[in-house]
């Protein structure tokens, strides 16, 4: 065998290593550049703690990760379980009013600006027909159902990812340093000046959408709190940190206001439900579509255009993960094209 066949042999191999590796992981792969993301945004907090146990990177992990595991995943599973069993009752309340019930208009259906008269008007004309008035309610219950059974999932699935984003966080944090010389060492290798720039760039634009996140978070809870104590909803405190982790979750926030207004109705307050109903739409759930980039811009180089972008791009192309994929890559791409359309400084 001459040496242009080994080297060819060893490139297919490493190839066919990559991909195995590729193949393995790919799984795995959200919950991996999560808990990158974590372990970047947070390492202040490790380096702090790690001053105070004398250096045992170790010991700091674990506290690190337990700490993480207190604030995000026994208040997210107190909320799964108490969302999953809002869930079943709600199905219940509603497939005994699909089958038999009061099917009069509520009064506060007509109040709603513009709309109200034309649907208090068709809801009247459909409970002139019981008949056409229960197929219909059946026909809008399987929906419902399959609706909110779906977003429970979503919030079981990402529990169980969170759990699995924390496990790996402990290792990212007791290796960090390790694995930041080396991946600087490769950026270096592969492209130089531009490849640490990259690289730096990376790490700005990461913190700044994590930064985006939390500080949306928070507006959404706080404003979620404002309109659940006027209303007068209970526990308007527990809600507002239940809009809080929920908010990072899609169609999360919701599922916390809805759920009070439908509460609201149960009790009779029509005028409350109509407010709560606004404020979520208006207020709780807006919140996000302007604050996020605005946080995101101030704290990133990127224009607010492609953040937004980026931002609701990532989400469809890669999921939750695809917040911060998504403004890093533009980001890179920017830098990218910088480079290479940036006039040479070479004179003939």
């Amino acid at each position: 065998m001459n040496e242009s066949t080994r080297a060819y042999a060893r490139i297919a191999v490493a190839v066919l290593i990559m991909i195995g590796a590729a193949w393995v992981l790919a799984p795995f792969i959200a919950a991996v550049l999560f808990a990158a993301i974590l372990c970047l945004t947070t390492w202040p907090l490790f380096a702090w703690i790690e001053a105070r146990v004398q250096g045992r990177a170790t010991l700091a992990a674990l506290l690190v990760t337990l700490l993480l595991a207190t604030a995000v995943l026994v208040p997210m599973s107190y909320l799964a379980a108490t969302i999953a069993d809002g869930v079943a009752q709600l199905l219940g309340l509603l497939r005994a009013w699909f089958a038999a019930g009061d099917w009069s208009p509520p009064a506060w259906l007509s109040a709603i600006p513009l709309a109200g008269e034309h649907l208090d008007a068709y809801w009247r004309k459909l409970a002139g027909s019981q008949m056409e008035l229960t197929q219909l309610g059946q026909q809008l219950f399987e929906p419902a159902r399959k609706l909110l059974l779906a977003s429970v999932s979503l919030i079981g699935q990402g529990l169980l990812e969170l759990t699995l984003v924390v496990f790996i966080a402990f290792f990212f944090y007791r290796d960090g340093r390790f694995l930041a010389a080396r991946l600087t060492h490769l950026a270096d290798k592969i492209g130089g000046e531009l490849g640490r720039r990259m690289l730096l760039l990376s790490r700005s634009t990461i913190i700044g959408v994590m930064v985006g996140i939390v500080g949306t978070a928070a507006g959404q809870s706080l404003v979620a709190l404002v309109g659940f104590l006027i209303a007068g909803v209970p526990a308007a405190l527990l809600l507002s940190a239940g809009t809080f982790f929920l908010s990072m979750v899609p169609v999360g926030p919701p599922l916390i206001w809805g759920g009070a207004a439908w509460w609201l109705y149960s009790q009779g307050e029509t005028g409350m439900t109509l407010f709560m109903i606004v404020w979520g739409v208006a207020v709780i759930s807006s919140v996000d579509n302007f604050l996020k980039p605005v946080l995101i811009s101030r704290t990133s180089s990127l224009p607010i255009l492609l953040i937004a972008l980026g931002v609701f791009g990532g989400i469809l192309a890669f999921g939750f993960v695809g917040i911060f994929l998504g403004p890093v890559i533009l980001a890179l791409a920017l830098m990218l094209a910088d480079h290479w359309s940036a006039p040479s400084t070479v004179t003939p």
